[in-house]
């Protein structure tokens, strides 16, 4: 019932630029809010940005300032613009959609697309 296109990880230096796009099909529901969360191998999970469905955008303190999120022209395509990218920046990206179907509310994950920073 739900399911998630992610695009725009790959191998970038340090120092430049990457954009990924999340794209969320769903039949029935509502979006509640997207997010962007990250995983290096042997961390845990953790969160790089999350935009409400009123366009409130948070982020972690590791991306402030270098990271923006944004939405497409409808709730269900999300972006997460990355510049002066790190190599610690490098992980698996994943994006989270909250959706609301009838009347339960839950949080569904893509598939991951991988962001590599290094020279």
């Amino acid at each position: 019932q739900v399911q998630f296109a992610e695009s725009g990880g790959g191998l970038v230096q340090p120092g430049g630029s990457l954009r990924l796009s999340c794209t969320v099909s769903i039949r029935i529901g509502n979006i509640r809010g997207m997010a962007w969360y990250r995983q290096a191998p042997g961390n845990q999970r953790e969160l790089v940005a999350i935009i409400s469905t009123g366009g409130r955008a948070e982020y972690g303190d590791s991306v402030k300032g270098r990271f923006t999120i944004s939405r497409g022209n409808t709730e269900k395509t999300v972006y997460l613009q990355m510049m002066s990218l790190k190599p610690e920046d490098t992980a698996v990206y994943y994006c989270k959609a909250t959706i609301m179907i009838l009347t339960t509310t839950r949080d569904y994950w893509g598939q991951g697309t991988q962001v590599t920073v290094s020279s």
